[in-house]
């Protein structure tokens, strides 16, 4: 006997439906799983055989053809342990076959007939919605990450037993509804705040810059002067993120399998740290079944490069396509993929090996030769696509051992968000615009007019710094920042003259 059911299969983030057909017929009793499954897919036919004998069901001993379509795409994973063992309980005639094609099917099953959680439940659960299903039926760990989804019914089992007691009776079982959501960022708040920065205002103000029109921005300074707590910081006033941000941000986490962490609707931006030691393919994603890197990790939220010249150049140099795009391909023999990857890149370096060159106490020990050197793994196209790059000075001692705190991250988030609503409304007509940081050359001739004071002090400057037609686009963007932070609705020269302050690297080259 034949029998088909449902399940679904993961290609980057999006999710494509996969028919699991099982035919019980007669011959040499055994398990063949054809359409191109990985390893842990053909050792899905020894947990199958072990699961539904310890649950109670009968193993067919006759030949059993699993045939997952479509037969070109690559299967991987053991989420379709449970569609393959509910077609084999159907083809021999264990399991009525009436509701099986209602429902999308997701599982891992233990020897016992215990369901254990799969990752990506949340893509595949919104493709289950957009495809009519009635439902989706997961293990319960995942039940509450695709409850997410609005209009979907879904339905949540701890055994492959329950599962099969439910497809006699649907109706007799509740939906699942959402879990709980990660903390409000206002505890965030309180346990990490600018107020506890001392002095700096420069770098504050920089940090204000690139919140409220998401630019890329780098700290350049000697050692202790405060760049690694600054940046940990930049979250603290940060917008929130809209719906259908989180909705992405949570795709992406539930494809990497850390959606556990973070709990089923990730609401706060994200804020991802790598070592200097990562490698390309941790960085923008990869392996033989692409999966995101840290670029798509922090969509929508914050890249942290700490001390940026001790990564390699190869590997920095894979984050300018992102940078420009938005997204990063990954291309395998068998498949492409894209990972969205629109996030704000952060970075923190040293002058010099020595980390004092320019400093006012300590002297640096550094030849030219090796400060060339040094600043030779940062590129001038990658450091074309920073927008602000600051120097942070050594505090005084005055600073240090007064009491006085900064201003906190509260109002400054307020001005973050005005400054946001500002250019939400002038990107009314724009649906893929999000900040004034990711505007193209034709946003900037509409929104960036300049006037003849500052469009001499721009040319001026651009003579002067060697700046590239890239470099300029970064300075009108900040400067239309800065206007969204003053509320004004036309640049003006004290706009432009304060994103030319922030080109430090090209003052120093």
């Amino acid at each position: 006997m034949l029998a088909r059911i449902w399940s679904a299969s993961l290609l980057g983030i999006q999710a494509i439906r996969v028919g699991v057909e099982v035919d019980v017929s007669g011959g040499l009793p055994g398990i063949v799983i054809v359409g191109l499954p990985d390893t842990a897919v053909q050792e899905s036919k020894e947990r199958v055989r072990a699961a539904l004998r310890n649950a109670g069901f009968a193993f067919p001993m006759r030949r059993v053809v699993v045939n997952l379509m479509p037969a070109d795409l690559r299967k991987e994973g053991p989420s379709f342990d449970l569609s393959i063992g509910l077609g084999v309980l159907a083809a021999s005639d264990q399991l009525t076959l009436t509701h099986l094609n209602d429902y999308l099917f997701l599982g891992e099953l233990s020897l016992d007939g215990v369901l254990h959680p799969v990752s990506g439940v949340l893509p595949i659960a919104a493709t289950a919605l957009k495809l009519g299903f009635k439902g989706i039926v997961v293990p319960s760990a995942n039940a509450a990450e695709a409850a997410v989804v609005a209009g979907l019914k879904v339905y949540g089992f701890e055994t492959v037993a329950q599962v099969v007691d439910f497809l006699h009776d649907p109706e007799a079982v509740v939906p699942a509804s959402p879990g709980a959501t990660p903390p409000d960022p206002e505890q965030q708040l309180n346990r990490m705040d600018l107020r506890d920065v001392k002095g700096q205002a420069h770098a504050r103000r920089a940090l204000e810059i690139a919140a409220a029109g998401g630019h890329n921005l780098v700290f350049v300074g000697p050692p202790g002067s405060g760049k690694t707590m600054l940046a940990w910081r930049l979250p603290t006033i940060l917008p929130p993120l809209h719906l259908n941000e989180a909705l992405e941000v949570t795709k992406i986490y539930s494809v990497a399998g850390l959606l556990k962490e973070r709990g089923t609707l990730i609401q706060s931006r994200p804020f991802r740290s790598p070592h200097h030691s990562a490698s390309g393919p941790a960085l923008v994603g990869g392996g033989s079944f692409p999966r995101p890197g840290e670029i798509s990790l922090a969509h929508h939220g914050i890249l942290f490069l700490d001390e940026l010249t001790e990564f390699k150049r190869d590997v920095l140099e894979f984050l300018r396509q992102p940078l420009e795009d938005g997204f990063v391909n990954i291309s395998r023999t068998r498949q492409s993929v894209a990972f969205p990857a629109q996030f704000t890149l952060v970075a923190s370096t040293n002058p010099c090996p020595c980390g004092y060159f320019g400093d006012s106490v300590q002297a640096c020990t550094c030849s030219p030769r090796q400060r060339e050197s040094y600043w030779a793994k940062l590129s001038g196209p990658l450091m074309d696509r920073i927008d602000l790059q600051v120097s942070v000075n050594r505090l005084k001692p005055t600073e240090l051992t007064q009491g006085k705190e900064g201003e906190a991250s509260a109002p400054i988030r307020d001005r973050v968000l005005a400054a946001r609503d500002r250019s939400r409304d002038r990107f009314a007509q724009e649906p893929k615009l999000h900040c004034n940081a990711q505007m193209q050359s034709r946003h900037l001739r509409e929104w960036c007019i300049l006037d003849d004071a500052s469009r001499q002090l721009l040319e001026a400057a651009i003579q002067r710094l060697g700046l590239s037609a890239r470099g300029t686009d970064r300075i009108l963007k900040v400067a239309r920042t800065i206007a969204d932070l003053d509320a004004s609705t036309s640049l003006q020269v004290a706009h432009v003259a304060e994103a030319i302050q922030y080109r430090t690297l090209d003052r120093m080259q």
